[in-house]
């Protein structure tokens, strides 16, 4: 308790009250003065529990629901410790909760974001602290009323529990429990023994909502006097307008203003909007899309003008060609090479992708005088907070922050560009402003997964253990135009120095080169996670097959005895070879590794350790000479801790399944005369539903590990599972992504 205590206390400021209804109402401190939002006495806007008198509870979800189900995990949480029955509760959206009151704003309850599948590990120990306090709350107020002591109160399914069988409704003690003063101290935690809905598959809350189009989305926003802006953005990597008519753009029935929107200067930090663009403000979406197709501007091309991809692909070979950063060095990697009995050496590429989330950016801002109001389907609230602060010079305070259901996140909403266009057009123009995307925008001007060629080399001995191994990659940093990232720090996000195989083979070695790119980048599902664990996993097998061994076997063998190694890097602090082991077992034995298959079938695994979770995937594939790729089987294993909903790891690894595999298969954002040649689904496919598995088998690995989050980890392992089949299948081994060029030829020439 003195651990949970260290972490919490610091940070859970409840206060209780009676809504106008009679309902007991568990709310943040201070939330009325924070929050400019507007509210009413029976519905506040911020509660984290509300009880009602006939015994409904309804539970605040503090996190940004972009698909990964934490509107529905987080305040499982909650009611399994205030110990209420699942049916009972109802789950309504949390603003923005960050203090302001401070010297330094402070999220409340730990960050509301959503990224770098944090939102349950970030939530695990103060959810349950709140919804441990609601349930003191009923337990302190049903010992008075019975005149019992407080430690013969039981409580189950929302009742308080005599010892002679009594029992009272949560409902009917919200009267006293409102006048209780809550501890100071964290009071005590539920055992899991005891647990009721943590651990129980549960369907999305707003599932309904969602399947009879009833759910709000941020393209669903639509408030009184609104005014509905899209934008014309230069395509050019740091360009500018040379010359812009709007006159005709002005003439369209409809639009009300055209407000240019200044972008950051080349080189700067891209804190706010991401281009230099010119907004169009209308009545309605059909007339700002005609005002746009109206706009006669012309573009500079900005100091990227020559930048293509295949200049990129020469710029990777000529930097490979040197030496770079060296970022990990153990051992001596030289001497284990010229003393190996086997040099095995290759390289991948991994191309831009784009993050495409079917609901494309939007947002409704309005800027007043003394404040401003922002409802958007986010990732990040405290990010679109600060990026309204940048664009008004309003304190942080007067700004309010309503997240909506996303459609699709992925990283994308990481980033709050949109938001700071929208914030820019409402103060140009005075009204309040929808500014909505269209997909062209949104695969033009992202910011992409970066690019890169890894060279992997591996020295092995004449046993077969693998004694050396250095992976070199030349890329485009995400941090690029990173506000406060120096430049030594770059390669930071594309390598993490504590990953599989370090520390397993004593001479190690990371290198990374930079990559000179104008085009914007950022975080994509399961960032560089993602793109490594392609190279790894895909070189693992290669080392297998050069040396004449199983590739499961040799897997099992660098892994070693189950032990715990520190890890510096986010999903840390340890990482567990025993752990990584288990899953990567798991599914070898469900697919039926090293049975006999038929000719033209192939088996593939992978195995990744991503921010905190374990997860592995076989894959069996079989192939057509001059046909096609067809998935037999896919099977998956994930292990995320202490599972708070089977349900929804399931759902989340099956999406990373199938997102992982149709990005692997066909997808990549291509550069030309330095902006991007992709304007739409028709040259950017996403994978239809006839070329992706018809089953997608997921098992949950039960622990009472302290949980991780799921959004990401059914990513990593999907792209090399599959290229590894495919070489089982056909003897091709494809190295570049994405696979559709070189799985045509795999395929022809079988």
């Amino acid at each position: 308790m003195k651990a949970l205590a260290s972490v919490v206390s610091r940070r859970i400021f409840l206060q209780t009250s009676l809504s106008a209804s009679g309902a007991l109402v568990l709310a943040p401190r201070l939330l009325a003065a924070q929050d400019t939002s507007p509210r009413t006495p029976e519905n506040p806007l911020g509660i984290l529990i509300r009880i009602e008198p006939d015994n409904r509870i309804v539970v605040g979800a503090i996190g940004a629901e972009i698909g990964q189900g934490v509107k529905t995990s987080l305040p499982m949480i909650v009611a399994e410790e205030l110990d209420v029955d699942w049916s009972q509760v109802t789950v309504e959206q949390m603003p923005m909760l960050i203090d302001f009151s401070g010297a330094e704003p402070r999220w409340r309850f730990g960050s509301q974001g959503a990224g770098g599948s944090t939102s349950i590990p970030d939530g695990w120990a103060e959810l349950r602290q709140i919804g441990a306090q609601g349930r003191w709350l009923m337990r302190r107020a049903a010992a008075a009323e019975w005149g019992i002591p407080f430690t013969d109160v039981g409580t189950a399914a929302g009742h308080a529990l005599h010892p002679d069988g009594r029992k009272l409704a949560y409902g009917a003690l919200v009267g006293a429990a409102a006048k209780l003063t809550l501890p100071v101290e964290p009071v005590a935690l539920k055992a899991p023994a005891e647990y009721r809905v943590i651990g129980q598959p549960r369907r999305v809350v707003d599932a309904e909502e969602i399947v009879t189009g009833r759910a709000r989305y941020g393209i669903d926003v639509y408030e009184p006097e609104a005014r509905t802006a899209v934008m014309l953005r230069c395509p050019f990597f740091d360009g500018d307008i040379a010359r812009l008519d709007d006159s005709a753009a002005r003439a369209v029935p409809g639009v009300r203003a055209v407000v240019v929107v200044p972008g950051p200067k080349p080189g700067e930090p891209i804190t706010t909007n991401l281009a230099t663009g010119v907004a169009i403000v209308a009545d309605d979406m059909w007339s700002a899309l005609k005002g746009r197709a109206a706009l006669k501007v012309e573009w500079t091309r900005g100091p990227f003008a020559g930048e293509s991809s295949a200049g990129l692909d020469a710029q990777c070979a000529a930097l490979l060609a040197k030496t770079g950063q060296v970022v990990r060095n153990d051992g001596d990697f030289d001497a284990a090479s010229s003393a190996a009995s086997k040099v095995v050496k290759a390289r991948y590429r991994v191309p831009f992708v784009s993050h495409s989330p079917l609901e494309a950016p939007c947002a409704f801002v309005h800027v007043q005088a003394d404040r401003a109001r922002v409802v958007a389907a986010l990732q990040q609230p405290g990010g679109a907070s600060r990026a309204v602060h940048a664009v008004t010079g309003l304190p942080r305070g007067a700004i309010s922050v309503e997240m909506t259901r996303a459609g699709g996140g992925f990283g994308r909403r990481l980033t709050n560009d949109f938001v700071a266009e929208a914030a820019f057009v409402s103060k140009a123009t005075g009204w309040p402003v929808k500014l909505a995307w269209t997909r062209t925008d949104d695969l033009q001007h992202d910011f992409f997964r970066p690019f890169g060629h890894h060279e992997l080399v591996a020295a092995l001995g004449a046993d077969g253990a693998v004694t050396g191994w250095t992976h070199r990659l030349a890329s485009a940093s995400k941090y690029y135009r990173r506000a406060n990232v120096k430049p030594e720090e770059m390669w930071t996000a594309e390598l993490y120095p504590d990953d599989f195989p370090a520390k397993l083979v004593p001479n190690y070695r990371l290198e990374w080169l930079e990559v000179t790119s104008g085009i914007a980048r950022g975080s994509w599902r399961a960032p560089a996670h993602t793109a490594n664990a392609f190279a790894v996993q895909s070189f693992v097998d290669e080392v297998a097959h050069a040396s004449g061994q199983d590739p499961l076997a040799l897997r099992l063998a660098m892994l070693g005895a189950d032990r715990e190694f520190d890890y510096a890097q986010h999903g840390g602090p340890k990482f567990s070879t025993g752990r990584l082991r288990a899953v990567l077992e798991l599914v070898a034995r469900e697919i039926g590794w090293g049975r006999e298959i038929p000719r033209g079938r192939g088996i593939g695994l992978a195995a990744h350790f991503t921010f905190g979770g374990y997860a592995a995937h076989a894959i069996e594939v079989s192939v057509s000479p001059g046909g096609s790729v067809a998935f037999e089987r896919v099977v998956c294993a994930v292990d995320v801790g202490r599972p708070i909903n089977p349900l929804g790891i399931a759902a989340q690894m099956q999406g990373g399944t199938i997102d992982g595999l149709s990005t692997a298969m066909n997808l990549e954002i291509s550069i030309r005369d330095g902006r991007v040649e992709q304007s739409n689904f028709d040259g950017y496919p996403l994978a239809p539903m006839s070329q992706m598995p018809r089953d997608i088998e997921v098992h949950v690995v039960e622990s009472a590990a302290d949980p991780a989050g799921c959004g990401e980890m059914g990513i990593p392992t999907a792209a090399p599972a599959l290229a590894n089949a495919v070489f089982a299948a056909t003897g091709i081994r494809i190295r570049e992504l994405p696979m559709r060029d070189q799985l045509a030829r795999a395929l022809t020439l079988t």
